[in-house]
């Protein structure tokens, strides 16, 4: 009896074993396929937010333009800018100018700092 034991544990044990041995694999190969399909969907929400930071990138750059624009043409129609008014347009530049704006803000930002600066109360020229 003891002998037919000792058999049936050394024709059982390779198989269980083997088994084992393909689960693991198996396991390890679904692993694999699943970090490479959260690396692509990983990657591909990478992207769309790349693409969305840029838009709004380019539209936050659009405001500034026509803002800057509008400031530029009241103020230089009326010859002087208040106080106010300049805080605002130089730092409406600077994140513009950071964000990549172009040399026609520059321009309009030379034009602005020649203007007269209007204190408070000051009437307009």
């Amino acid at each position: 009896m003891k002998e037919l034991m000792i058999q049936t544990y050394l024709i059982v044990l390779p198989i269980i074993l083997t088994a084992l041995m393909g689960y693991i694999v198996w396991l390890l190969q679904e692993q694999r396929k699943q970090k490479a399909i959260d690396a692509k969907e990983r990657d591909e929400r990478i992207e769309r937010e790349n693409e969305q930071r840029t838009a709004n990138t380019k539209g936050t750059m659009l405001l500034l333009r026509v803002q800057l624009i509008e400031y530029h043409d009241k103020y230089m129609m009326l010859g002087s800018i208040p106080s106010y008014a300049y805080q605002n347009f130089m730092e409406m530049y600077e994140t513009y100018h950071e964000l990549g704006g172009n040399g026609m803000a520059t321009k309009m930002m030379h034009e602005i700092e020649e203007l007269h600066l209007k204190k408070k109360g000051e009437k307009a020229c």
